[in-house]
């Protein structure tokens, strides 16, 4: 007895295409997502880095004490008496006040006034600024640490402790996130 068994078909020799240029596509579009994601994730760390590195760039430095900084008291103004009345609140507040006197440097002052200062007076400066918001910065050669306050034209009061603490708070803030 013989069975009879259905006649082999022969290959026809394609190869399953279609499903080959689908996984391709698919593989293609899962490293894409992958490479947009990776991407994604370095730009986030540069930006966060970046944002870390500007923080403390600009923070004033909260670890200065005003008694290790020594100021010159300049009056750019036509108002007498305006240099003695700076140099005595900020003594008050506990700053060394090394001399008091007009600007004799002929340098035009604008604004509120100016910090002038040396390479070694930078942390220092930027730890004055806080009492004198809105004052210029102009960096000589001086090899001391010590600041020159020259008030401005448009110099009206130094800032309060409230501000003074209010603007130290944020930059230590900034630096416990990095």
């Amino acid at each position: 007895m013989r069975t009879e068994r259905p006649p082999v078909r022969p290959r026809s020799g394609r190869r399953p295409l279609p499903p080959l240029i689908f996984l391709l596509v698919l593989a293609l579009a899962a490293l894409g997502v992958w490479w947009s994601v990776l991407r994604q994730e370095q730009q986030e760390t540069e930006e966060q880095a970046e944002a870390c590195a500007s923080a403390s760039a600009s923070a004033p430095p909260t670890t200065l004490d005003p008694a290790g900084i020594n100021l010159r008291v300049l009056n750019a103004t036509d108002t007498a008496g305006l240099a003695q009345t700076v140099a005595d609140s900020l003594q008050e507040r506990g700053f060394v006040i090394d001399e008091v006197a007009n600007d004799s440097s002929g340098r035009e002052v604008t604004g509120v006034g100016e910090l002038r200062h040396g390479p070694r007076g930078n942390d220092a400066a930027e730890y004055v600024r806080l009492y004198v918001p809105g004052a210029g910065d102009y960096l000589d050669t001086r090899a001391t640490a010590q600041v020159d306050v020259v008030v401005g034209p448009e110099f009206t009061t130094l800032a309060t402790a409230d501000e003074v603490a209010a603007a130290l708070a944020p930059a230590t803030s900034a630096a416990a996130n990095c």
